[in-house]
């Protein structure tokens, strides 16, 4: 990826600072740590306000500091370190203080607008980014990729669609790609019909077929909103135009990603689907390391099935595309919307396919109001992402009057 390899001494263990630590990411990145002791060395770990967990994976890890966003808990997770050794603090400044501290890998993985200013913090030379939250990319992707080819910084994707087109992706030879294609599992409701899709409840929505995530991001994988926002971040990690990133669905969850040439050359990477292969890849690169995922047996499987995205059952996707093109703050807006009206589905303020019409409802009143505007900060980008958030609120109570 953009910038210059990390300086790393191959005699010491890495040193890793992760943001998100309670989060699917970080929980999974805690498995491979704990597997290989003696390869990493955890300077902090990061998270919201899940002191009791993030207290169990200090004292597993051997952290050096246990960081919450969320002062409220700061005393029960004081309570739980009590005599270990381990840092304790709590609120954004102390968030801010973790990422300074000396590191070599800084995981990304706080979900949602929050990540934002902390992620980009952490870009320093010599560092290497493992990047895991899209907002990063979605609503601040040029700045985002600014800074880190300004500090020459090295940016892996987790994602494990990002990672598999990052595995047979050719830097060197990238006038040469055609096609750049993500694939989708389709969700759970690849097959229902359209007007049955206005009745799905969270607890539907909820169960994904293939991938075991965290709550917002399977819904958008519901939707295929999660799709779109990769494709968005797809533009910005590789030199690719837009016209030429592309999505597939496939239902078995086996292809993650692909890369077409120009001599008709079609390259995969095919894996369990297990977000700790992608993990390790980011840990490890440029080595690999020993993971503990099923491994594939293709004969076992037999077939694996591949079909377009439908856009009419799905406008998310289209949405996001459609978000992606017009760049500016359209980006921004989309999973600021997406963020809030997600959160009324799970709450019972908002049906299904709500999700979808509120979003539109949002970009198009920003876009005739003229706040669709490029950002040159993160400031500008919060702003931006502070004015959808209201607007998604508002259609959602309207909504609600109405019915």
């Amino acid at each position: 990826m953009a910038g210059g390899p990390a300086v790393q001494d191959n005699k010491r263990p890495v040193r890793i600072t992760v943001l998100g630590a309670t989060g699917s990411i970080g929980q999974s990145l805690a498995d491979l740590i704990e597997r290989n002791p003696n390869r990493f060395e955890v300077v902090a770990l990061v998270a919201n306000r899940n002191a009791d967990l993030l207290a169990d994976m200090a004292r597993k890890l051997r952290a050096g500091a246990a960081v919450l966003a969320d002062e409220a808990r700061l005393d029960d997770l004081a309570a739980h370190l009590a005599g270990t050794g381990i840092d304790v603090s709590g609120g954004g400044t102390a968030v801010l203080e973790a990422v300074d501290r000396e590191t070599d890998l800084v995981v990304g993985a706080i979900v949602g607008s929050a990540g934002l200013i902390p992620t980009m913090r952490a870009i320093r030379p010599g560092r290497r980014i493992a990047l895991a939250n899209k907002e990063c990319l979605v609503c601040a992707g040029d700045l985002f990729m600014a800074r880190i080819r300004e500090t020459g910084a090295e940016l892996l994707p987790v994602d494990s669609e990002h990672n598999a087109i990052f595995q047979v992706f050719e830097a060197d030879k990238a006038d040469q790609v055609e096609k750049v294609i993500l694939t989708a599992s389709g969700g759970p409701f690849r097959q229902m019909a359209k007007e049955d899709m206005n009745r799905v409840t969270p607890e539907q929505a909820l169960k994904h077929p293939n991938w075991d995530m965290g709550a917002r991001i399977t819904i958008d994988s519901a939707t295929m909103m999660n799709k779109g926002f990769e494709v968005i971040e797809a533009s910005h990690l590789f030199p690719v135009s837009h016209d030429d990133l592309g999505v597939l669905v496939h239902p078995q969850s086996v292809v993650h990603g692909l890369v077409q040439y120009k001599d008709g050359s079609l390259l995969a990477q095919l894996g369990s689907p297990d977000m700790r292969t992608p993990i390790a890849h980011c840990l490890a690169f440029p080595d690999r390391m020993e993971v503990p995922v099923r491994k594939l047996d293709l004969a076992e499987i037999a077939t694996l099935t591949f079909e377009a995205p439908d856009l009419n059952r799905f406008p998310s996707l289209r949405l996001a595309l459609d978000a992606m093109k017009a760049g500016g703050g359209a980006p921004a807006a989309l999973n600021a919307a997406d963020e809030a009206v997600v959160d009324a589905f799970l709450t019972g303020k908002a049906g299904f396919m709500d999700i979808p019409a509120a979003i539109e409802a949002v970009l198009d009143a920003m876009g005739g109001q003229g706040d669709l505007r490029e950002a040159s900060t993160v400031e500008d980008v919060l702003a931006i992402d502070a004015i959808a958030r209201k607007r998604a609120e508002e259609w959602i109570e309207a909504r609600r009057l109405s019915r």
